[in-house]
C-alpha cells in the first residue's frame, strides 16, 4: 500500500471514530409516588407533575427517566426492587430527584413508615446515589388540597415534610421546597378555584370518570404544570450538577 493512501485511511478512521463517540447525555431520574408519576390514558385528566416537567428538559443533551409509581413509599419502592434498578443503572453526574411522603405518613396504609424508618430510608437513598457519584435531590411532598371551614389551609404534610428538610440539612444535599410553595399556590387560588389544580370532575364531565371525581391529592394538567414550574424554579435557583445547562432553550427567531 502506498504511504499516502495509508495515511488517508488512518485519517478517515480517526474521523469516523470522532463522529461515532458522542458526548454522554446527563440523565435525570424521578423517584417518588403518584403525584410525580406517569399516568395511563385511562387515568386522564389526572396528571403527575413529572409528566410536565419532562417538557422542560433539553433532550439533545439530557435523558429523563420517570420511574415514580402510584402508591409507593420509601419502603415499598425499595421492597419491590425499584430502587435497586435505579441504583444499578446510575452513572457519575446523574441527578436523582426523590419525592416521598404521601404514602409514608398515612399509618393506616400497609406501605406507611414510621418517622424513624422514613428518615433512615431517605438517608439510604442519599448514600446509594452518592456511592455512584451521582447527585441526590430531596423534595418535600406536594400539599394536599384541604381547606378548613374558616377558609384556612391545613398543613397536611407538616411532620413528614419537616423530616425531609431535616435529612437534607443533616446530609447536606439539595432540597426542593414543593410543600410550602404548593400551599402558597393553593391559598392564592382559594378554596373553590383551587379545585382546578386537582382532579375534580363533575358527573359526565369526562368519560374516564362517568360518576365524577373529587380528588384533593392528584393533579389536573393545570396543577401538574404549576408543580413542575415550582420544581423548575427551585432547580434553577440551586443548579445541582449544572442542571441549568440541560433545560430547554428556545431557538432564536431568524
Amino acid at each position: 500500500m502506498r504511504p499516502y493512501i495509508k495515511h488517508i485511511l488512518i485519517g478517515l478512521s480517526i474521523l469516523s471514530l470522532c463522529f461515532s463517540i458522542a458526548p454522554r447525555k446527563m440523565r435525570i431520574f424521578l423517584v417518588g409516588d403518584s403525584t410525580m408519576s406517569e399516568k395511563a390514558l385511562t387515568a386522564y385528566p389526572e396528571t403527575g407533575w413529572g409528566m410536565i416537567f419532562s417538557k422542560f428538559i433539553d433532550t439533545s443533551n439530557t435523558v429523563i427517566y420517570n420511574v415514580a409509581q402510584n402508591g409507593r413509599s420509601t419502603k415499598t419502592f425499595i421492597q419491590e426492587g425499584r430502587w435497586a434498578s435505579v441504583v444499578d443503572s446510575l452513572q457519575k453526574g446523574d441527578i436523582v430527584l426523590i419525592q416521598f411522603g404521601h404514602n409514608d405518613e398515612v399509618q393506616t396504609k400497609p406501605q406507611s413508615t414510621t418517622e424513624e424508618m422514613f428518615q433512615e430510608n431517605l438517608i439510604r437513598y442519599i448514600r446509594d446515589v452518592k456511592a455512584k457519584k451521582a447527585i441526590p435531590v430531596l423534595i418535600t411532598p406536594a400539599a394536599r388540597r384541604s381547606f378548613r371551614s374558616d377558609g384556612g389551609l391545613e398543613d397536611t404534610h407538616k411532620v413528614y415534610s419537616q423530616l425531609v428538610r431535616n435529612v437534607a440539612k443533616k446530609k447536606k444535599v439539595h432540597l426542593l421546597e414543593l410543600d410550602k410553595k404548593c400551599q402558597d399556590l393553593l391559598v392564592s387560588f382559594g378554596p373553590e378555584n383551587s379545585k382546578w389544580l386537582f382532579n375534580h370532575l363533575k358527573p359526565g364531565q369526562h368519560p374516564n370518570y362517568p360518576e365524577g371525581k373529587q380528588d384533593n391529592t392528584h393533579f389536573s394538567e393545570l396543577g401538574a404544570r404549576k408543580m413542575a414550574e415550582i420544581i423548575y424554579a427551585e432547580l434553577k435557583g440551586q443548579n445541582p450538577g449544572g442542571i441549568n445547562d440541560h433545560f430547554f432553550k428556545p431557538q432564536p427567531k431568524k
